[in-house]
């Protein structure tokens, strides 16, 4: 391996001039430990110095170097004390505003001086502003260069300037450069692959354009990330997730899971209970999930299904052959709210075959608690229902063969491990079943689960009509009032969602408890309910059964209602300050209506003015019902990290791919996986110990 002196990618970073015990701690928090994670530590964006934007050509949110004449200078008294510049070119003014300065920065703006100053352009009361702007003082002994190439910056923390990381970027580069042992058969592999018409530079010369842009490099391309080095990284970096999560699947099936047997009798006793038939497409799941359990290999499957598609009667369908076959099973919910539905739900499908439904809660006290867990430690088939209650470490499970997760994104990967090791004995584990009911994006799914078998249940139930969606500013609110009155002269209740419980100086949201008070006084002698995160859990649940049993006419809740709450005679449902709220948020909540016979509503309230982005999230949630077309929409507007939940889901954000951007370069990430693994494992190695520091071991959940 050729060395720069002595130096190679595989030392630490300690070796770098600069880099002393503290440095190297605050790098370290970034996953930065040699200095190969320097060279993959990648730009987020750049910052264009390299020339004079004339100010008459400024816009809200560009980032922009101008330079002008002070014309005047004065210190402000308002809310906070400013100091406010005015500079002016021939092509127009611009305001430069200080929030923090001295009495020497002020004196620095003398009329008449030119300065160049760099920042973003903000609206400001009447006119376009830069606040705290870099600003340098030109004059004819001091003329200053623009700088000659663009200005990368750099994911960082608490401690760790640009300047210094750009510096220890260019000795990593050097390092790169001159260490040949970092290049590999992928960039042979994708010449032979792309021999159609697309040329893509090598691994180092991709590395060096992005981390230093050469003068001339075009900009609209880099922006937005389309340049063929960036398409080079982000395809290597596509590869490297998709074999970890190849390499974790190959693993998973090295172990053994308990083959159970059809279970016709119990199934038929269930599905007499259920009271509703199955549609097509939870047949065709349960199916799919059925030959998964006839194995002696762990399933690991992933069941997306819109709201109110039915994921509670399939997962219902798996018990019956784990209940069977002598196994216990148990499923995890993320909030007691939901759990105690399920328990509900699901002692009313398996009590009449005898079957014991346990819930093991927060919410359980003193006795009854410790006589499920004692059950539990017993070898014999039962369901058991509850939150991160149930791996503590006080329950104990004999004979644990499924784990059914609900709203999967929920829950910290640490937590759905912890549940899925309780059944694990020697190579043994239970088989799982992973459930969510906000649809993943096609793209993502294939990427942030490759690990997993995914079933899709793309069928609602024939008695579900879908909700209509209107989108009303509040300057209309009696209208919404009145609408309320009207459903409830009609024996039918309504949800009003507002996103704050309490007054916030930072968003002017409508909170949830004022709007309450304020319903109860206009829509008396209506039964007003209010539910908020605050509340706790008994009380919670005392609110939603008054609310279940008809004994509240409107409930005021906060998004703690956004998941499994089941109500067939809500009919109604208000979302306040909608334009706050996610696609993916409003769609949860608007599926906790249309779940009864009676033709639904949807009402999302808002103040403007809008955003762009607001005004395409209301737009279509008004256009479709269709929680797949909502996602991938999210997909665009929100990107995948957000979309995923990445915390929850173990999914280390990507450092340079874009899932909604490199959408297309999937199919030939796929191919070039299948070949790395059969012709080059060792390059599979490289690749997930180059991209994926800290990689959280999320296959297993």
């Amino acid at each position: 391996m050729a060395v720069l002196g002595k130096r190679t990618l595989d030392e630490p970073v300690t070796t770098l001039a600069g880099v002393g015990p503290r440095i190297a701690e605050r790098l370290a928090r970034l996953g930065i430990t040699v200095i190969r994670d320097l060279v993959y530590h990648l730009p987020l964006r750049y910052q264009d110095r390299t020339r004079v934007t004339p100010i008459g050509a400024l816009r809200p949110k560009l980032e922009v170097v101008i330079e002008g004449a002070v014309e005047h200078s004065q210190v402000q008294f308002g809310r906070r004390r400013s100091l406010v510049v005015s500079v002016a070119d021939s092509t127009g003014v611009a305001v430069l505003r200080f929030f923090y300065f001295n009495r020497e920065q002020q004196l620095r703006f003398v009329v008449g001086r030119t300065v160049r100053c760099f920042g973003e352009v903000r609206r400001g009361p009447h006119s376009l502003e830069l606040i705290h702007p870099e600003c340098r003082v030109l004059d004819e002994s001091s003329t200053a260069a623009l700088d000659a190439r663009l200005t990368p910056i750099y994911p960082s923390t608490d401690g760790l300037h640009q300047a210094l990381l750009r510096k220890l970027t260019t000795l990593a580069l050097e390092v790169l450069v001159n260490d040949t042992g970092d290049s590999d058969q992928l960039d042979g592999l994708l010449r032979e692959l792309l021999k159609r018409d697309v040329r893509l530079p090598t691994l180092t010369r991709a590395l060096v354009f992005v981390h230093r842009p050469p003068p001339g490099a075009p900009l609209d391309e880099l922006w937005q990330g389309s340049h063929p080095a960036q398409q080079r990284l982000a395809i290597e970096e596509l590869l490297a997730h998709q074999l970890s999560l190849r390499r974790l699947r190959q693993r998973t099936k090295r172990l053994s899971a308990p083959r159970f047997a059809s279970a016709p009798d119990l199934r038929r006793q269930v599905q007499e209970a259920f009271g509703f038939k199955l549609t097509k497409a939870q047949a065709r799941v349960i199916g799919e999930i059925d030959r998964d359990l006839s194995r002696a290999v762990p399933m690991l499957r992933l069941l997306q299904g819109d709201v109110g598609a039915g994921k509670t009667a399939v997962a219902a369908m798996a018990a019956t052959r784990a209940l069977t076959s002598g196994y216990q099973v148990a499923l995890m919910a993320p909030t007691e709210l939901l759990a105690e539905q399920h328990t509900r739900t699901l002692k009313r499908w398996f009590t009449p075959s005898a079957i014991d439904v346990l819930p093991l809660t927060g919410r359980l006290r003193g006795g009854l608690k410790r006589q499920h867990q004692n059950l539990l430690k017993e070898p014999a088939p039962r369901l058991v229902v509850g939150t991160h209650a149930l791996f503590q470490s006080a329950v104990e499970f004999a004979r644990l063969g499924l784990v059914i997760v609900d709203e999967q994104h929920r829950f910290g990967v640490d937590q759905r491990l912890a549940l899925l090791e309780k059944g694990a004995q020697g190579n043994f584990r239970p088989h799982q079943l992973i459930m969510t009911a906000t649809p993943i994006p096609r793209t993502l799914a294939m990427t942030a689960y490759a690990d997993l078998d995914i079933s899709i249940l793309d069928q609602l139930p024939p008695n579900r009509r879908p909700v209509t969606t209107t989108v009303i500013p509040e300057t209309r609110r009696d209208e919404v009032i009145a609408r309320v009155r009207d459903a409830s002269a009609q024996g039918r209740q309504t949800y009003w969602v507002c996103p704050l419980i309490d007054e916030s100086d930072v968003l002017d949201s409508q909170a949830a408890t004022d709007t309450a008070a304020e319903l109860k006084t206009a829509l008396t002698p209506l039964r007003v309910g209010l539910i908020h995160g605050r509340l706790k859990e008994a009380a919670k649940l005392d609110v939603m059964q008054a609310f279940i049993h008809g004994a509240i006419d409107l409930l005021v809740a906060t998004t703690v209602i956004e998941v499994g709450v089941d109500v067939a005679n809500a009919s109604l449902m208000i979302i306040e300050n909608a334009e706050r709220l996610g696609l993916s948020q409003l769609h949860q909540l608007r599926g906790r209506v249309g779940r009864g016979n009676a033709q639904s509503a949807c009402v999302l309230l808002y103040k403007g003015p809008l955003s762009d982005t607001a005004r395409h999230r209301l737009q279509t949630m008004r256009e479709t019902n269709d929680g797949f077309e909502i996602a991938e929409r999210d997909l665009t507007l929100r990107g995948p990290g957000e979309v995923l939940g990445t915390r929850q889901t173990g999914m280390a954000e990507f450092k340079i791919a874009d899932l909604s951007r490199d959408r297309g370069l999937l199919p030939m990430v796929r191919e070039l996986a299948d070949r790395v693994l059969s012709s080059a494992p060792n390059l599979a190695d490289r690749l997930i110990r180059r991209w994926l520091v800290d990689r959280v071991d999320y296959a297993k959940v």
